[in-house]
Parts: C-alpha cells; structure tokens; sequence
C-alpha cells in the first residue's frame, strides 16, 4: 500500500487498515555512535539507518509511537530475531535500528559491515 494512502487511511480511521502493516527489507552499513568529541565511548551503540521510502512507510504504517516517537519493530539479520525499538533520526530522515551486543556477535557484525534487516511493526 502506498505510504500516503495508508497515513491518510490511519488519520481517517483512527487506525492502520487491516494488511497495510507489512515487512520491509533494508540493507546498508552498520555504523558505531560517536560521542560530541567524535570518539566512540565505552558502550557505544551499533546502528543501521533506514531511510528513503522505507522510512516513509513506516511512519505511515506506525500507529502506536512510544517513548520519543520511537515504533516497536521485530528485526531479523540472518538468524537471528529480536525485538526492539527503531528511533527516528532527523539527520538521516527515518530512523535508526540499534544493533545490541548479542546480536552483532551472533551475526558476526562489525562497524562497516553490510548487513541486510528484515523488520516488522510489533506491538
């Protein structure tokens, strides 16, 4: 469903219509988080950016933002599943998916890595 009609139907509706609520497939670079010195810090966080028109349709299929306007999503790379939370990134013009610890270790992901992320909306 295109993103514009599926924003207005939500507006109009109260709610995303049934089926409009799909998955989407990314792929890009992984990238670390640089502190204001533009070091990374002890625990920096892994991030893959979604942007273009898979950024649009998830903000048109969103229905329920939590903290900070983020969406819960399911992602999937490779084998492993979890959930998680995408945050939007003015910068980027979407959002970021924060890859936690296990599962650049499970995935074997390093920064640069090109990795590609199933994503669904979960609630």
């Amino acid at each position: 469903m295109d993103a514009d009609l599926a924003r207005f139907l939500r507006d109009e509706l109260g709610h995303a219509p049934t089926g409009s609520v799909g998955q989407w497939d990314v792929r890009g670079p992984v990238w670390l988080w640089q502190g204001s010195d533009g070091a990374p810090a002890k625990g920096s966080w892994y991030f893959l950016t979604i942007d273009g028109e898979t950024a649009q349709a998830i903000r048109a299929a969103a229905t329920n933002a939590a903290a900070w306007g983020s969406v819960y999503v399911e992602a999937t790379i490779g084998n492993t599943t979890w959930r998680t939370s995408l945050f939007p990134s003015k910068q980027a013009g979407g959002w970021l998916l924060p890859l936690k610890a296990a599962v650049r270790k499970a995935e074997k992901i390093v920064e640069g890595t090109e990795v590609e992320a199933r994503l669904a909306l979960a609630s």
